[in-house]
């Protein structure tokens, strides 16, 4: 397989979209934006490819989604510093380096998860393992929603707000280079079946076999992405 990196996705076009929405509407920080289902009409996307663009927008302060509230424009619309979510470069090493990261944070989330963890925080894992099967054979978008997710409540799990927060910022903010990582490493069913055996040793509170299936679940990822990125 070639190295050559995917060009721009509809995620990130659509993020630029939003920002121009808010910007030609004139809207401030504690104005309302169209709800959910409004937005992915009106951009003629998928609600998890709209919601991928929010969570990017929401980690840095330009957005915040209230939970049965609505859509507000954050305060920090105006002194944020976004990534260009138009970059066509995007290199190779960024999708490693940030692989490396996950590495040194993600095996300890999954062993304090095990440890830790919830019956609902094990429920909520579940429940999106459970949506990233019914995308197994969909839309990449869904399936990299779900995946993340995934990722996400195993943060959660772990019990730690601070973690949970770094994990999400680290993923939101990265969205492009993980949707880079899916498509390069490219096997659902595998990836499926390692996040299946994270969550069964977190289940039956095994923090060894947590932390070590997941760092060699990101380990393969990473030892794959690798490789076809070497021209």
């Amino acid at each position: 397989m070639s190295g050559e990196v995917a060009r721009p996705t509809l995620s990130d076009a659509l993020t630029e979209q939003i920002l121009d929405l808010i910007r030609t509407d004139g809207l401030r920080p504690g104005d309302r934006l169209p709800s959910t289902r409004e937005l992915s009409q009106r951009f003629a996307v998928t609600v998890p490819t709209l919601r991928e663009a929010l969570r990017r927008l929401e980690v840095t302060g330009t957005i915040q989604m209230r939970h049965g509230s609505g859509i507000y424009v954050g305060a920090d619309l105006d002194r944020v510093v976004l990534p260009n979510p138009n970059v066509r470069d995007l290199r190779g090493e960024r999708v490693m380096q940030l692989l490396e990261t996950r590495l040194l944070i993600e095996p300890q989330a999954a062993e304090l998860a095990a440890r830790r963890a919830e019956p609902e925080a094990v429920a909520r894992m579940r429940a999106v393992l459970g949506e990233a099967g019914r995308h197994l054979c969909g839309e990449d978008a869904a399936l990299h929603l779900a995946n993340m997710d995934f990722h996400r409540a195993a943060g959660l799990a772990a019990g730690n707000g601070v973690l949970a927060e770094v994990l999400d910022s680290l993923l939101s903010v990265h969205a492009v280079e993980q949707r880079e990582i899916l498509r390069l490493f490219d096997d659902r069913v595998r990836d499926f079946d390692e996040h299946t055996a994270i969550l069964e040793a977190i289940e039956r509170g095994d923090p060894e076999a947590a932390r070590d299936l997941m760092h060699r679940h990101l380990q393969d990822v990473k030892s794959v992405v690798e490789q076809r990125l070497t021209p």
